[in-house]
């Protein structure tokens, strides 16, 4: 893709010169990926009313025309409403039939709720799932300290008070493994329909979620092709709005949708604001200097060698979900 043609780093270093030319690239890949390389006869794609997977069907759209595009929609009964309401918009935007299917019952049958609560309650005795609320997440002063991702659990009553811990190493990952259930489980849905017509799933995660690991193998990492793989999230704002994406999608602040209790990815996962964390990682992948780069956000040098080290450890301690599998 062409960047901004800037001699010095600054905050418009990302912004890519010409959208149109993008766009068309990554479509005209697209479909020929599709139906010469994959053999496929048009597209899948989860779509969730968030900003990624919106611009992912509405590639997949002008690569294969709406008549061979299905817009799958997967909510379960933590999902936000909104998120259903913000995805048939969507589809009635790019003129694509939808398809809903509630995964509950599926993740009752795995255990991922009963599975998910047993940690949670081994950490709030007093949690109930009918009259509380929850969440997992990074706390933020890990990042400024240059320490490993601490996490920390939140239950929420029905007044909307909060309780928040340390989140214990055991409890952590009986948490994530139960709730890893719902993207398999997505996943296992969307291939169901891309079999059944000849169809290929179209995955959406962006350059971030891919290289920092922020997708659960086999979940909404597993899938045919990814087109916006190589996107800073930045980016992908750029073309979702040059490409007509609903404008309360583009302002929609993007959450995980995993817990029952709100959350946004920065909270989650990310630690930082997109904007701020496009421009360090574009920084940290070309060796940009910490000075530079701090002089252009307005942050220390010593700042982004912290977030260096965060985003290289990030990369290196989730490679194993990048792997294939390892054969004899």
């Amino acid at each position: 893709m062409n960047l901004k043609n800037n001699k010095s780093f600054s905050q418009e270093i990302l912004k890519i010169e010409n959208v149109e030319e993008e766009v068309n690239r990554i479509s005209k890949r697209l479909k020929k990926d599709i139906t010469e390389i994959l053999k496929r006869k048009g597209a899948v794609v989860g779509i969730s009313g968030g900003v990624d997977s919106s611009l992912t069907l509405a590639l997949a759209v002008k690569a294969l025309g709406s008549e061979n595009v299905i817009g799958i929609m997967l909510p379960e009964k933590d999902s936000s409403g909104e998120s259903i309401a913000f995805a048939q918009k969507l589809a009635e935007k790019f003129n694509v039939q939808t398809i809903e299917e509630n995964i509950t019952g599926a993740l009752k049958g795995f255990g991922c709720y009963k599975r998910r609560d047993e940690a949670v309650v081994r950490v709030f005795p007093e949690y109930n799932p009918d009259t509380y609320k929850m969440k997992i997440g990074i706390d933020k002063r890990s990042l400024n300290q240059s320490l490993p991702p601490v996490f920390t659990i939140t239950i929420v009553n029905s007044n909307g008070t909060e309780k928040r811990k340390i989140l214990p190493i055991k409890e952590y990952l009986q948490i994530v493994a139960a709730s890893n259930f719902k993207q398999r489980s997505r996943m296992s849905m969307l291939y169901y329909h891309a079999e059944k017509l000849h169809y290929a799933v179209v995955g959406t995660p962006n350059k971030h979620e891919v290289e920092q690991g922020f997708f659960v193998k086999y979940g909404d990492g597993g899938a045919d092709i990814m087109p916006i793989a190589h996107l800073y999230k930045s980016q992908v704002y750029q073309l979702a709005e040059h490409v007509g994406v609903p404008n309360e999608i583009i302002k929609r602040t993007p959450t995980t949708d995993t817990y029952s209790a709100e959350q946004t990815q920065e909270e989650f996962f990310f630690q930082l604001p997109h904007q701020e964390m496009d421009l360090i990682w574009y920084g940290m992948e070309n060796k940009i200097s910490p000075d530079k780069v701090g002089e252009a956000l307005g942050k220390s040098a010593e700042y982004i060698e912290i977030a260096y080290k965060s985003l290289e450890r990030k990369k290196r301690t989730t490679e194993y979900l990048r792997m294939q599998p390892l054969k004899y």
